[in-house]
């Protein structure tokens, strides 16, 4: 569901969770998912992005950086950037 207007709104779902210390939050739009790249010339896809960001989330913030930077630019190609890609990493 988009967050700003939409012809078919729904209301939100709230959702808790039990945060530790040294445990690492992401929010992105979809940019990175939606990018077109690779082998095939396919999307990269939300499930690819959520397994990247679970491996590299051990590294430091700066490290976490460089990969999915170098990852995003390996991915692309030479193919052209779609849409804006955001992702912000937090560590508890």
């Amino acid at each position: 569901q988009p967050v700003g207007k939409h012809f078919k709104e729904k209301p939100f779902t709230k959702h808790n969770y039990q945060l530790e210390k040294g445990d690492m939050l992401y929010v992105f739009s979809d940019g990175y998912a939606d990018q077109f790249g690779g082998p095939k010339g396919k999307k990269f896809m939300y499930k690819q992005l959520k397994s990247l960001l679970i491996e590299i989330s051990t590294e430091s913030i700066s490290n976490q950086h460089q990969i999915l930077a170098s990852n995003f630019e390996s991915w692309k190609g030479e193919l052209e950037q779609l849409d804006d890609v955001c992702v912000i990493g937090v560590r508890i």
